[in-house]
């Protein structure tokens, strides 16, 4: 989009000297705002007389009356606005400009997910501080020949003091960490006088990787794996599925990869799903490199995130690990990149800009012309269907590392088999955790459900706890004493009487969560340790790395745990997973439900047996006949894939058929519901040559209040060869939207809620 100005006049006819050129004294600026702009446009500047700006390059410019940093997208700009109506670009700042590659890449992705370009951008500049050159830090030492004593000093004066006594000078948001001690504190000892001010130079950059410092010792096909990986580097475009069973040492050959990347001076990108899982594998990293990776995820400081964005764009970082973000970091010699644990739905996007990491990495890969490899022991139906139609190659590891067996995986009926009144523990899962703590050995008890119970009721009238904000339950959390809702975050506490009927007879949990769970251990196994992994029992990598550790050094006899601990641990000396609920996730209306349910279990089963101690697996289940059931008693992977696809493929369903949902959400739920029903109305079934084209809905979302908006859906379902993209930008050009109402387009959408 151009600024909004009238077309300068055609020259008149008579006129027979060309117009001057002024395209070459024009830019054309991307903002990072979310503002519908036609793809790939901008707003219109003049480039000032002695500023040599060329595409990338970051500058300042003007908006109405503020000023904005935006990227030169094109050179001369449009030429649509008359040049009495341009203004100048302001500054050039000194920042790395933005890659070629990367420019591409947001231009994709905003085409591909109908997204304001903007919008994209945005994601690319994450870090405002880091465009500008990194400034000499702050820091204090202690004052030499300052008497200390004057002050009277209180003792947290005296700890700080103590503290810098025998440490360089920090900065003092450090020191204040250190010693446990306010920042006030060491500001009154500033203002004092008892510490002065010392410069420090920029955080130095990050360490190099040494790509040869301690291979690891291969077997035969995991070389050869390996060696596929490294050959692609440098060779141009190829997405490579590493396709291994649980413990087959993945890590370590993609490290091959990543090591023949870091020789040719290329930087690689390294995607997790979930920062619960990057602890483990930091430490892998640093044994094999030499030192840690660049990090980029969202329990950094904005400090670091300044730093690491800087390095990243300057070519110092040499390999990225991070979460889905990391994506749109401002690489200028990427050569490779990674997405482990492809299948997982964490690397979708759900808000703001909607989007999908694997497949946006995949394209990413493509533009840049580099191989990137996929890995998983579960792949995604889509990753195996491109595997299939020959887009992707295949590199498999079918044998766990060292000669580890894979674990048994047995089925327990809880029809034949249930727990005595208010247990979740059946009688043949709670003899097999006895056996295994005689035998020294750990135990895992998996339930991908959070906090005390997923329900709570009033004993009296039964009136259910929900959330103020939203369509969902109050989720009790016993051990935190509150009542916690799952999808805005608001808590509350357990109320003393009944809101419905003010009765004081007290509330009741219907079913289980992994605080439940921990508590019929404790009456079970009086004399167990145990430890609960869950994302609200953990605050941040450092936790989850400490609990971690503490199950491998053997402090812990049973793990009970969510999602957290399914996938990217090892523990020796676990022997048994238990699934509480191994039917949990096959309930609903979601399309996935059997594939993602396969994979978390195959991912927790996992867990089981990968040292020299054998592994056994118990799946707790009301319906052992269920095909995904089955496929983990049998352990045969590829037969559920099959029949999942072949059913996918009969409902025209993804990787076989197109998907985009449209979201309308608002406060006014009348006005939602009504621009919803003119969406549906005017939505494109019949057009001409898409008589395949099925758009379901409108009708309320299955959660129809999300954070205090009314919600309302519509899907199109399209064959393949549908350009879904072009037939909902129609769509929506003709829709009239109040500023009230936000419509919200989810290309290939993985959430139906």
């Amino acid at each position: 989009m151009t600024n909004k100005t009238a077309r300068p006049a055609a020259a008149p006819q008579h006129d027979l000297l060309p117009l001057p050129d002024r395209r070459a004294d024009r830019v054309t600026v991307l903002l990072p705002l979310p503002v519908p702009l036609p793809v790939g446009e901008g707003y219109d500047y003049r480039v000032p007389a002695g500023m040599d700006l060329r595409e990338g390059d970051i500058v300042e410019v003007p908006l109405g009356k503020r000023h904005m940093v935006g990227v030169v997208w094109r050179l001369g700009g449009s030429g649509e606005v008359p040049e009495a109506r341009l203004k100048d670009v302001v500054a050039k700042l000194d920042a790395p400009p933005l890659p070629e590659g990367l420019r591409r890449f947001v231009s994709w992705v905003a085409s591909y997910t109908l997204a304001p370009p903007g919008a994209v951008l945005r994601m690319a500049m994450s870090v405002p501080a880091a465009l500008e050159p990194p400034k000499p830090v702050v820091a204090y030492e202690c004052a030499p020949d300052f008497d200390v004593e004057a002050l009277r000093p209180t003792p947290a004066r005296r700890r700080v003091l103590s503290f810098l006594a025998n440490t360089p000078p920090l900065p003092a948001a450090e020191i204040a960490r250190q010693a446990g001690v306010s920042a006030g504190v060491g500001k009154g000892l500033a203002e004092a006088g008892a510490l002065r001010p010392v410069l420090l130079p920029p955080a130095p950059p990050p360490p190099l990787p040494d790509p040869d410092l301690k291979r690891a010792d291969l077997a035969p096909d995991q070389a050869a794996a390996a060696a596929a990986l490294a050959e692609a580097v440098g060779q141009g475009y190829r997405a490579t599925l590493l396709d291994g069973v649980t413990g087959s040492g993945k890590t370590e050959v993609y490290f091959e990869a990543i090591a023949a990347a870091l020789k040719a001076g290329e930087q690689v990108l390294v995607l997790l799903p979930e920062i619960a899982l990057t602890p483990h594998w930091l430490e892998r990293f640093e044994a094999r490199f030499g030192c840690r990776p660049t990090e980029w995820h969202s329990e950094l400081t904005q400090a670091q995130r300044r730093d690491n964005w800087r390095a990243v764009a300057e070519g110092k970082a040499g390999i990225v690990v991070g979460a889905r973000s990391a994506l749109f970091l401002s690489f200028p010699n990427l050569g490779l990149i990674v997405v482990d644990e492809e299948h997982e739905s964490a690397f979708k996007q759900e808000e703001g800009v909607t989007y999908h990491a694997r497949d946006m990495a995949v394209v990413r890969a493509y533009l840049a012309k580099i191989p990137i490899v996929l890995v998983s022991a579960t792949p995604s139906l889509e990753t195996m269907a491109n595997v299939e139609n020959g887009r992707y190659q295949r590199v498999s590891l079918p044998d766990r590392f060292a000669g580890a067996a894979l674990p048994m995986i047995q089925a327990i009926d809880m029809r034949a088999h249930r727990p005595p009144q208010g247990r979740w523990l059946s009688p043949p899962l709670v003899e097999a955790v006895r056996g295994t703590l005689a035998a020294g050995e750990q135990a895992l008890l998996f339930l991908n459900r959070r906090g005390y119970a997923p329900l709570t009721l009033c004993g009296a009238c039964g009136h259910r706890l929900a959330c103020p904000n939203c369509t969902a339950w109050l989720v009790e959390h016993r051990l935190a004493g509150r009542l916690q809702c799952h999808q805005c975050g608001h808590t509350e506490k357990l109320p003393d009487h009944c809101p419905a009927c003010d009765s004081d007879e007290g509330f009741k949990a219907v079913g289980p969560g992994v605080e439940r769970i921990a508590e019929e251990v404790m009456q079970l196994f009086p004399d167990a340790r145990f430890a609960l992994i869950a994302s609200d029992t953990l605050g941040g990598p450092a936790a989850v790395a400490e609990m971690l550790r503490s199950v491998r050094d053997r402090e812990v006899d049973i793990l009970i745990g969510t999602q957290m601990v399914a996938k990217g641990h090892h523990f020796p000396m676990l022997t048994l997973v238990g699934v509480v609920d191994a039917d949990l996730g096959l309930v609903g209306g979601d399309l996935r439900a059997a594939e993602r349910t396969y994979q978390l279990l195959h991912q927790v089963a996992g867990r089981a047996g990968r040292a020299e101690h054998p592994g056994r697996v118990l799946l707790q289940t009301y319906d052992p006949g269920h095909k995904v059931i089955q496929a983990l008693v049998e352990g045969d992977r590829d037969r559920f894939l099959e029949a999942e696809a072949d059913d996918r493929r009969r409902a025209g369903m993804p990787p076989f058929g197109r998907l985009a949902a449209l979201i309308i959400s608002g406060a006014d739920k009348n006005l939602v519901e009504a621009v919803a029903l003119r969406l549906g109305r005017s939505a494109p079934r019949n057009l001409p040559g898409q008589t395949e084209v099925r758009v379901l809905g409108p009708a309320p979302a299955p959660f129809a209040v999300l954070r205090g908006r009314h919600r309302f859906r519509l899907l199109l379902q399209a064959p393949r060869g549908v350009n879904v993209q072009a037939l909902l930008r129609h769509w929506l050009a003709q829709a009239q939207i109040p500023h009230a109402v936000r419509v919200t387009v989810d290309i290939d959408p993985y959430s139906f809620l």
